[in-house]
């Protein structure tokens, strides 16, 4: 704590004890014809039930790429992440407090959807494209008394544009985003709609095999692999300029290889908006 008058004093983003140290994120389609009702059950049961209700886990949020945005995506042809690239229509967001990993995933998360599925309760009409586990190694801000990476999932954020890529050169994640943070980072953000640019890394034993009731598609990667998720407001396209020049960055200076850049908008829960915009 760098606050001497705790809590009386208002404080910045590294003033309080409580912050995010791992993230589940589940990048999911519905099978074609059960758009509706695959988004009904995750918002009114999956996404309380089989996370939101778990100790520790303090916040999540819900985001889906229409048709137009998955056409957006870049690089073309690159299925490391998501297999074909616009594959992916709805990704959820959860937060894990700092310290509690393996109290909500492996003590409660996992024997909570084997109880799931046994009750009948699960979707048999959706594919996961890239379910994973991440550890948070940081975040860049634009302003200089931002909202915290902590509360983004609950601050109303219209959109994220979530990037996959590798560190080259035997760097790992935690490296490339220490290198990206001093400089290239912040000319991304200054002057645009980005708020946050939040960094992670799969969290360890990500690969390993998983006694879950469903294919959790494509693997988490090696300790190079960087997810970084910009929060921004407004017109979530307005976004994509400056984070196509960070991308563009990255690879000709030779910093990472670039696997997925996709855009989302927020869900509106308790509404079927954008299930007819998948396809």
């Amino acid at each position: 704590m760098t606050i001497e008058n705790y809590p009386l004093e208002a404080g910045g983003v590294d003033d309080y004890p409580h912050k995010v140290g791992s993230m589940l994120l589940t990048l999911v389609d519905p099978h074609v014809g059960f758009e509706k009702a695959y988004n009904r059950w995750y918002e009114r049961d999956h996404y309380y039930a089989g996370c939101m209700v778990g100790p520790w886990l303090y916040a999540g949020s819900r985001w889906v790429a229409t048709r137009e945005l998955k056409d957006l995506r870049w690089p073309s042809g690159d299925t490391t992440v998501a297999n074909p690239t616009d594959a992916g229509s709805y990704v959820a967001i959860y937060f894990v407090e700092q310290g509690h990993h393996d109290e909500h995933f492996s003590e409660w998360a996992v024997p909570q959807v084997r109880r799931i599925y046994a009750g009948g309760r699960g979707f048999a009409e959706r594919r996961h494209i890239h379910t994973i586990l991440f550890d948070h190694l940081g975040a860049v801000y634009r302003d200089d008394d931002p909202v915290p990476v902590d509360l983004a999932l609950d601050h109303g954020y219209d959109g994220i544009v979530a990037v996959w890529s590798d560190a080259r050169g035997g760097a790992d994640a935690r490296a490339m985003h220490a290198q990206v943070a001093s400089d290239l980072l912040p000319k991304t953000l200054a002057g645009s709609a980005i708020e946050i640019a939040s960094s992670w890394t799969p969290s360890p034993g990500e690969n390993a095999e998983k006694n879950v009731p469903m294919d959790l598609g494509s693997k988490a990667g090696g300790r190079e692999r960087l997810l970084q998720l910009f929060f921004a407001h407004g017109d979530v396209r307005d976004s994509l300029d400056p984070i196509r020049s960070y991308t563009s960055a990255l690879e000709s200076d030779g910093l990472a290889d670039v696997h997925l850049v996709a855009p989302f908008l927020r869900t509106v829960p308790g509404t079927d908006r954008y299930v007819d915009q998948l396809w």
